[in-house]
């Protein structure tokens, strides 16, 4: 199974995500690392365990703002055998193309970044990338199509509840196992609400092919040992139903 640690990005530094609440993030303080910087959070993460991914969430660029392509070119740089995905909030399939053929990075495609489905389709072919479902408190962000129509969803797909993000909940099931029985071969990934080895397992046990975490690593909950177990299991198959 795969654990992909995340890292969001605002105003150059790494800070704490929770519950999608965007407004309200603060630089983080990690007992991993002495400062917020990406190379520094990125560093101490890798060092936990052998990650074959890393998630960044270019927050600058979600709200329209310079984005941190240089520290995302920098993190490739340092970690050059590490596949980094990145959601920059892009919804131009010009700009998704241009990025799958130089990056940095492979481009996160987030559903909420999208009012209708037509282009939502148009940014997910240009990207060869990872698509987001993305859920917030009120249900499903973004166009209501692309949650039912698994005929467009690339290979590799994020189930996102922003809601669980940093909260401690636990992990969406419900939603992935909706989202699994849909999937066919996809691979599909977990966002939101992982606490630790436990929930890795039951992740597992329903055949998500990994999971995004963050507030699991940087407070001890999943530890080193923990973790390399999670990344050295077998694939499962998704349970259909």
């Amino acid at each position: 199974m795969d654990v992909i640690p995340v890292i969001d990005l605002m105003n150059g530094e790494v800070v704490h995500a929770r519950r999608g609440e965007r407004g309200n993030y603060r630089p983080i303080v990690s007992p991993l690392a002495k400062g917020s910087s990406p190379t520094e959070i990125a560093s101490a993460l890798m060092d936990l365990a052998p990650f074959r991914r890393l998630y960044v969430a270019d927050l600058d660029a979600i709200f329209g703002r310079p984005g941190n392509d240089a520290a995302v070119a920098a993190l490739a740089r340092e970690h050059p055998a590490v596949e980094i995905w990145v959601d920059r909030g892009d919804a131009d399939a010009d700009i998704l193309r241009r990025r799958a053929a130089s990056g940095p990075g492979v481009s996160v495609v987030g559903a909420e970044a999208f009012s209708e489905f037509d282009p939502l389709v148009r940014a997910i072919d240009a990207a060869e990338g990872v698509l987001s479902l993305d859920y917030d408190a009120g249900g499903r962000m973004g166009p209501a199509e692309i949650y039912e129509t698994p005929d467009v969803w690339p290979h590799r797909l994020i189930v996102m509840t922003l809601a669980r993000v940093g909260a401690g909940d636990g992990p969406d099931v419900e939603r992935l196992t909706e989202t699994l029985a849909l999937a066919g071969e996809r691979e599909v990934f977990a966002a939101g609400g992982v606490r630790g080895a436990e929930d890795l397992g039951a992740l597992e046990e329903i055949g998500v092919a990994g999971a995004l975490v963050a507030s699991a690593l940087h407070d001890g909950r999943l530890t080193p040992d923990a973790l390399r177990r999670a990344l050295e299991a077998p694939p499962r198959t998704a349970r259909r139903r």
